[in-house]
């Protein structure tokens, strides 16, 4: 008799239809604005996820390699911390899953009934999905494609019932802190009853955090200029990505690294329906990082109506994985 678990197949969820024209315009309208910036949502093409793949294994970014030294060192207790608040077996929720290797650290920690991953790029989720299930045939893996840059709230097919709701790997830092509050208070209702785990990049030396958005190799360059090449298919734009380089920079006073794009010459770019003209050294903002005091990002925590609220760091208090009751 044959025992090996009958292989189950990934659901997905397309809660998010794609609206190319709503994009299209949404990418025009910041890069006409002043000064110009684009959405950081904008990089996840299908090369932009894997480059952003590639981001995390470089000698400069310590987040991915710091929070997965913390799993691997305290991953026992903060599970058992997990597990105390969501019971045995629960539904994980994964946002911005990506290709899901960070989730699939904590299966055998958890053993959650059902895994639901969440991620802006369609294609690159389903791919991942597929990957998981011959690693793990039994469990059930629903993907939901959603842009929740705007609004978290998955279908009640996907999450109901307490939830472990995981956001690994710094990307709140994405949000400025307001729009940060609103989507941790979107978390906590999605956990309805569960708890939040939750990963914070930690402010350090400012020689660190540039290095880690700015690499010897020129991966984040790479991964930066992509959007140009993004947009042009979405916009059918003129840009050339030899006309434009990589700059990251520390803000101290709003406590974040900055992503820009900056113009090599004078220019000007066309896309259908609109253009504009950059001066040499004018720059398109791509993305904010912000970087968190631990003891702030527990209030803000508290803001958002988390009660209880753990946490593990790395011995140089780099990083910090923050446990919080929904």
């Amino acid at each position: 008799m044959d025992s090996r678990p009958t292989m189950q197949s990934p659901r997905f969820i397309q809660s998010h239809r794609i609206d190319d024209a709503a994009l299209a315009d949404e990418a025009a309208a910041g890069l006409l604005a002043q000064p110009a910036r684009v959405s950081p949502k904008f990089f996840y093409d299908p090369l932009g996820s894997r480059l952003f793949d590639a981001i995390t294994e470089l000698d400069e970014y310590y987040p991915t390699r710091t929070e997965a030294q913390i799993l691997a060192a305290q991953g026992a207790p903060i599970a058992a911390a997990a597990l105390a608040r969501t019971g045995p077996a629960p539904l994980l929720v994964d946002l911005g899953a990506g290709n899901c290797a960070k989730a699939a650290r904590l299966f055998p920690l958890l053993a959650p009934r059902r895994y639901v991953a969440v991620d802006i790029s369609v294609e690159f989720l389903r791919q991942a999905l597929q990957t998981l299930q011959r690693e793990h045939p039994a469990m059930e893996l629903v993907g939901v494609g959603q842009d929740f840059s705007e609004r978290l709230a998955l279908p009640a097919e996907a999450c109901s019932g307490p939830a472990l709701v995981f956001y690994p790997g710094s990307s709140i830092g994405n949000f400025a802190p307001d729009a940060a509050l609103r989507l941790l208070r979107e978390a906590r209702a999605l956990a309805a009853g569960g708890a939040l785990l939750i990963g914070v990049d930690l402010l350090k030396p400012v020689a660190l955090l540039e290095a880690a958005y700015d690499d010897d190799l020129g991966v984040t360059a790479a991964f930066n200029l992509n959007l140009l090449k993004h947009l042009n298919r979405l916009l059918g734009a003129d840009f050339d990505v030899r006309d434009w380089r990589h700059v990251a920079l520390f803000d101290a006073a709003h406590s974040r690294i900055e992503m820009h794009l900056e113009a090599r010459r004078d220019l000007q770019v066309r896309w259908r329906g609109g253009e504009r003209r950059f001066a040499t050294g004018e720059r398109i903002h791509t993305e904010n990082s912000y970087k968190w005091a631990a003891a702030d990002f527990e209030a803000l925590l508290r803001d958002a109506g988390f009660g209880a609220v753990q946490r593990w760091c790395d011995e140089r208090g780099w990083f910090g994985l923050f446990l919080a009751a929904a």
